[in-house]
């Protein structure tokens, strides 16, 4: 287990901890190096983010957040590579210390999760308005630029406070550790701790009939997969209510009494927890349990994606009721339409106003 020592919280900066570097044991003459310790932790981070960006990051770099979770992966891979040859050459011989390179890291790490929800959160909330009609290349070009100066102001910040020296902690008998101060994140343990419970309070009173919707909803990925396999997406695009048959095949999926159906914005809210749920119950499992998680491990492409899900949910509910279905927002983990359409009674949501027609559909649809 890491060695991980609790120590103090500071004004709203996060709890302060102790990375313990090296022990001693001066009866038995015993020296132990922690380094590889935090440089394998570090190596399974890194595997661990490059499948998340693999399998949840969208790739288009004309979104902020995109661009993000590719700079957080980036920089991960900095510090593993550091954290390594600290390791194989020694403290004295490697370009930064161990206990600099902790101490800085999870400093810069904890002032990144605010600037980067805002700036996604406006991104998201803009598209529409000022960025669709801008080339893509330009787009890509203001969102490395953004992410770079969200970098840079980290860094700067980390550099001015962070004390990276050895600190010689208290021991017992004759051990004895040297150790340097990390922080971790504040905003992630509120956010976190926040949306959990926030979500929870809400199920509560749709418990009995959550697991008819959910059923519902997978019914519905599964009409959307077989229209995607014969070709046509007609069951959640803006043509689709032109078409008896696909009428037909939605009423087949969702269930007569419409009165029944779920509030938008509780729908929104079960697609997303669907999804993220086992993600909150780990993150406020560490938290109740008391296991501090330094910023350089809780600021992570998991915790980035999740955020990047709510703030798509977000915006997706908000404009939903002017857009319908159809959104130019990111591919995201979560089946927003699905459960769009889970939301909305069958008459209603076959209504030709409910849809917004993309412009490169007009040609093709006309409402």
């Amino acid at each position: 287990m890491l060695p991980v020592s609790l120590l103090s919280s500071e004004n709203g900066q996060g709890l302060k901890m102790f990375a313990v570097v090296e022990q001693w044991d001066e009866a038995s003459d015993r020296h132990t190096d922690n380094t590889n310790k935090y440089f394998m932790l570090l190596l399974i981070k890194l595997g661990l983010e490059a499948g998340v960006f693999y399998s949840c990051g969208t790739k288009k770099c004309t979104y902020f957040l995109s661009v993000c979770s590719l700079s957080v992966l980036l920089a991960d891979f900095v510090v593993t590579f550091l954290m390594g040859a600290a390791w194989f050459l020694g403290a004295e011989k490697s370009l930064v210390s161990p206990c600099a390179l902790l101490a800085n890291a999870s400093t810069a790490y904890a002032a990144l999760p605010l600037p980067m929800m805002l700036l996604g959160f406006v991104d998201y909330c803009l598209e529409d308005i000022f960025m669709s009609d801008r080339p893509a290349l330009w787009r890509t070009l203001r969102n490395v630029l953004l992410t770079l100066v969200v970098w840079a102001v980290a860094v700067n910040h980390s550099l001015r406070s962070s004390y990276v020296g050895p600190v010689e902690l208290d021991s017992v008998g004759e051990k004895k550790a040297l150790a340097c101060e990390v922080r971790e994140s504040a905003l992630i343990t509120v956010f976190t701790l926040g949306l959990f419970t926030a979500t929870l309070l809400t199920l509560v009173p749709f418990l009995t009939r959550i697991p008819r919707w959910v059923r519902e909803a997978h019914k519905l990925t599964e009409a959307r997969e077989e229209q995607k396999n014969a070709g046509s997406d007609l069951l959640f695009t803006s043509s689709w209510n032109h078409n008896p048959q696909t009428k037909s095949q939605l009423e087949e999926h969702l269930e007569e009494d419409g009165s029944t159906r779920p509030p938008l914005w509780f729908s929104m809210m079960l697609g997303f927890l669907w999804f993220w749920m086992p993600y909150l119950l780990m993150s406020v499992s560490c938290l109740i349990f008391g296991l501090g998680i330094p910023a350089y491990l809780s600021v992570n492409l998991l915790w980035l994606e999740c955020s990047n899900s709510f703030l798509v949910g977000l915006v997706f509910w908000a404009k939903s009721s002017a857009r319908g279905p159809y959104s130019s927002l990111p591919d995201n983990v979560c089946l927003w339409q699905v459960y769009w359409h889970l939301s909305r009674d069958i008459q209603l949501s076959l209504l030709p106003v409910s849809v917004f027609i993309p412009p490169h559909e007009k040609n093709i649809s006309h409402v």
